[in-house]
Formats: C-alpha cells, sequence, structure tokens
C-alpha cells in the first residue's frame, strides 16, 4: 500500500503551482478561457485560501483548496488529481483533510463549481454527498457550470 499524505501549504508552494498547471492543462481543451474559473493568486483576498498537496509515497499527487464564502460557507477550489494516481482514493483523502480544515474554520457548508464536460468529477462529488445547488457568484450565467453544495 502506498503512503499518502496530504499538508496544508503556501499558496507559492512548488508542488501546488505544477498541480495546478496540469488541472489548467486538462481543462483547457474542455472550456473556452472565460469558463475556466481560476484562482488569482495576486489578489490579496490569496491569503484567506488555504491550499492543501496530497503526495503518494513522496510524489506529489493533487491538490485543492477553501476559501471563505459569506455566511459560514466555503467554496472547494482548484480541486485536481493527477492523472497517474486518479481512483486511488487521493482525491478522497484531500477532500476529508478540506473539510475538515473548513469545520476548524466554522464553516457549516461546502459549496464547489464543476463543469458539465467532466463526469468524472460529477460522479466524484455525488458519491462524497455533494447535491446540485443553484449556481453562484462567478458561475451565474455560465452555460457549462454546474454548483454542488454539502453541509459539514
Amino acid at each position: 500500500m502506498n503512503r499518502v499524505t496530504v499538508v496544508q501549504v503556501e499558496a507559492d508552494e512548488h508542488d501546488l503551482l505544477q498541480l495546478i498547471e496540469g488541472l489548467d492543462r486538462y481543462l483547457e481543451p474542455l472550456y473556452p478561457p472565460e469558463e475556466i474559473f481560476a484562482v488569482d493568486f495576486e489578489s490579496p483576498l490569496i491569503r484567506n485560501t488555504l491550499f492543501a498537496v496530497a503526495y503518494v509515497d513522496g510524489v506529489p499527487a493533487g491538490c485543492g483548496a477553501i476559501r471563505p464564502l459569506e455566511e459560514q460557507e466555503a467554496e472547494l477550489k482548484r480541486f485536481y488529481v493527477d492523472p497517474a494516481f486518479r481512483r486511488s482514493g487521493v482525491a478522497a483523502l484531500i477532500l476529508e483533510f478540506l473539510e475538515q480544515r473548513a469545520r476548524a474554520l466554522g464553516m457549516k457548508a461546502i459549496k464547489l463549481e464543476t463543469g458539465v464536460r467532466q463526469p468524472e468529477s460529477i460522479s466524484f462529488y455525488e458519491k462524497m454527498g455533494f447535491s446540485p445547488i443553484a449556481l453562484f457568484g462567478d458561475y451565474v450565467g455560465c452555460p457549462t457550470s454546474l454548483c454542488f453544495g454539502k453541509l459539514l
């Protein structure tokens, strides 16, 4: 059995940035640029975003982030597992880590956006207890966005 660890990292951590580049490469052929909702690493609000990286035997395998919204809600952002590590439980461990952090920060719910062209993501989120919700924030009016939510 491979050893998986999930750790909180800073926004400028090399492994995190490499994984996010992988996510961007994955999304680029699926959606037009205006429908890819990246994190603005130049924004002063980035300090409120908590990032995590999962390592499998020391190799960066996946990442994710939560950022506070309003009303004790967090948004799941930049959630990605490298294809070499998919279907191994890494995604569930990252999500569990981020949900625990959200609870510790006093969050009562977590929301996310994914796209209609990512059936594997939709299936994963539903399996992890998320339910469809109305589009929110920047996603309102985006024809390829689907939003999900879960009470913590």
